[in-house]
């Protein structure tokens, strides 16, 4: 079986197909290039001034992601504010006032944020929390203090973040309350904390009502069993409705309004199918104005008169997903982003009192008229009778009357969401796209434990990590071959954090089941994984023993030893390959280095490739795109899809490959012409 295994590997450097029924659909479709996919967007999340004359967005200067500002009638004549020149800046936004612009960065992907301001006329920026190994976190804005915000900030434990009033324009912090013990708190719009969150040794929470005097009284008690699923999530202006989502005497989780005066509860929105999760507010009152519940796809729910016919206006102008991103502080101009699967991500400004749509960009305008592909939602049953909400992308030219069923059986690369406790969701995905584009149907499962689908969902993949959770895999690839889209050993497994987690217990746990895998940021060994987290984790401690096991007990012990794939390294057979970035603070480097001097000790092929630039994922986009020509040659190999030469997509990027380069085909000619 080797021999097989390294024949197609050979083949794949030349795009020969020599692995017999492995060998990809013959398409007609231009590849995409890489660069297209993966490397910065031309420009992307715009974000409109409070008052509506200015419009910023991230765009790349000099190759790096900052912060751009223009006149909302003149985005030609923008120009860069921001002066960053290493990983990039991806969260930004307005300050209530307009005035300044503020954006988080950490270093090197460690994860300890610092907040900063910049004055969109002068380009001056500031470091608002220059404190060392500290995580800042945003608690609090409000259009009615627009000098101030509210802060949390690890500077005096690691593990809690004390909550600060940060004065905007002198950067004096002012301790507003120490929060030992707990996981958050919620301030209303004059920026007064309500709420604390404390965590329950079960799992569950605790909600107190924080009174004007600082004292606490419970005010909720959420079970461990609605923990992940219900939160108070914010008042309105007046301070007398709270919005909570929550899943308490019900499945799926409810929008519902609470007076706060006399404690009674209403239902504003709900869905049987999937949790609500999205909300639309009015800026000027803080009342909820709509809600988006996503099952299949992401539909919106008018509740406010005042926005029905909005709705109804975007929804027959624009095709596939709609989302109001930002708007004005009278809320009379929204940002909307549209994402129409087939095509590059897009953006408008909307002025809602003359139903006036004007475009504003792409995403990727590069990607515009490129073959992408339909995405497919399936609903896939597992055989305890759970259903798996899926999204299916097929090859160019593998599927000619459009059914989401290819004409024949093709390779297939199943990629899994990290998390677990998060979801895949349809729309434009890049991975998808690549993939397909290569030759690979591509086939994305939200496993139990996937968050969305009601508590009873999420609740079914307590303490099985490496076992259900698995099965739901192993289910959705049973269907894939019996539904003709692939056929036995033509798949992939691919995934980054618990999705490489998966990976390894794939090639682990179900030897024969997977042709190859892919580990991005996994980890190999969950004792060693909880014994690790960031300090900042503490207050989510109770929720890992509770849904991933215990470390604190012998059973717990055993739970997550007989869980880990590191204890059966030695059952991998297929073609493994593995990256990290050597700085991640969640799945440290030695949950990587473990597993590939046991693939090492046990002689199986393993390909691992070290970023010592980079944290829980690829921030840098010359490191993105080396990672993913490495990870396409890999399964061009693996699987005989297409393959575009590595070319220029390793200059610039900041990488080391530790462990058999040889694996991969024409790897070790890329490495050796490197720039």
């Amino acid at each position: 079986m080797r021999h097989a295994v390294w024949l197609c590997l050979f083949a794949g450097l030349f795009g020969l197909s020599a692995c017999g029924e492995s060998a990809a659909p013959d398409v007609e479709a231009p590849l995409i290039p890489r660069a297209d996919l993966f490397g910065n967007p031309e420009r992307t999340s715009p974000a409109i001034s409070p008052d509506g004359s200015l419009l910023a967005w991230l765009a790349p200067k000099d190759g790096v992601l900052n912060i751009w500002v223009a006149r909302a009638d003149d985005i030609g004549a923008a120009r860069a504010v921001t002066e960053d020149r290493q990983r990039g800046i991806r969260t930004f936004g307005w300050t209530p006032g307009g005035d300044s612009l503020f954006y988080l960065q950490d270093q090197g992907g460690d994860e300890n944020y610092r907040l900063h301001l910049v004055d969109p006329v002068t380009a001056q920026t500031r470091d608002l929390t220059p404190v060392d190994g500290t995580r800042v976190q945003l608690v609090g804005m409000s259009y009615d203090h627009p000098d101030a915000v509210l802060i949390g900030l690890n500077d005096r434990d690691p593990r809690w973040h004390d909550i600060y009033r940060l004065d905007l324009g002198t950067g004096e912090r002012t301790l507003v309350r120490q929060m030992d013990g707990y996981a958050g708190a919620v301030a209303d719009d004059a920026l007064n904390l309500r709420l604390a969150i404390r965590p329950r040794a079960d799992g569950g929470l605790v909600v107190e009502r924080i009174a004007s005097d600082g004292s606490l009284e419970p005010a909720a008690e959420i079970g461990p069993e609605d923990a992940l699923s219900s939160q108070p999530i914010g008042y309105d202006r007046a301070g007398t409705t709270l919005y909570w989502l929550d899943s308490r005497e019900r499945d799926t989780a409810a929008l519902i309004a609470e007076d706060t005066q006399t404690g009674e509860r209403s239902v504003i929105g709900e869905s049987a199918r999937a949790d609500v999760q999205a909300l639309l507010t009015d800026p000027v009152s803080g009342r909820a104005l709509a809600y988006g519940v996503d099952y299949l796809t992401l539909d919106w729910v008018p509740i406010a008169d005042s926005v029905k016919a909005d709705f109804a206006f975007l929804e027959d102008r624009l095709d596939g997903t709609i989302t109001i991103t930002s708007q004005t502080r009278d809320g009379s101009v929204w940002v909307i982003a549209n994402d129409p699967t087939t095509a590059p991500p897009a953006y408008y400004l909307y002025r809602r009192a003359t139903r006036d749509l004007t475009p504003l960009f792409t995403t990727r305008p590069a990607l515009e008229g490129a073959p992408l592909q339909p995405m497919h939602a399936v609903e896939i049953p597992a055989r305890d009778g759970l259903t798996l909400v899926s999204y299916l992308t097929l090859p160019p030219g593998s599927d000619p009357d459009g059914d989401g069923r290819p004409e024949d059986p093709v390779p297939m690369v199943m990629n899994v969401h990290g998390g677990p406790w998060a979801r895949d969701s349809f729309g434009y995905d890049a991975e998808h796209q690549w993939l397909a584009n290569r030759g690979y149907a591509v086939l994305s499962v939200n496993y139990r434990g996937s968050t969305g689908f009601g508590k009873r969902f999420l609740n079914a993949g307590n303490l099985e990590w490496g076992r259900k959770m698995h099965e739901d895999l192993i289910d959705a690839l049973g269907w894939a071959e019996s539904e003709g889209i692939t056929a036995p050993e033509r798949t992939a497994i691919y995934g980054g954090s618990y999705g490489g987690y998966a990976a390894l217990v794939g090639l682990a746990f179900t030897p024969k089941a997977f042709a190859c895998g892919v580990d991005i940021v996994g980890p190999s060994n969950l004792e060693t994984l909880l014994a690790s987290i960031p300090p900042y984790w503490a207050a989510s401690f109770e929720q890992f023993a509770t849904r991933v096991g215990d470390p604190r007990t012998e059973e717990g012990r055993a739970l997550l030893r007989d869980r880990s794939p590191l204890t059966r390294a030695d059952e991998i057979m297929r073609p493994l390959l593995i990256a990290q970035g050597a700085n991640d603070p969640r799945v440290k480097q030695a949950e990587s280095d473990q597993i590939v001097a046991a693939m090492r000790a046990n002689e199986r092929p393993v390909t691992y490739v070290l970023y010592p630039e980079e944290g829980h994922g690829f921030a840098e986009p010359a490191n993105r795109t080396s990672f993913y020509a490495i990870a396409e040659g890999f399964l061009g190999g693996c699987l005989g899809g297409r393959f575009q030469p590595v070319g220029e997509d390793f200059a610039g990027a900041r990488f080391d490959v530790v462990e058999g380069a040889a694996h991969v085909p024409g790897l070790e000619e890329a490495l050796a012409a490197r720039p």
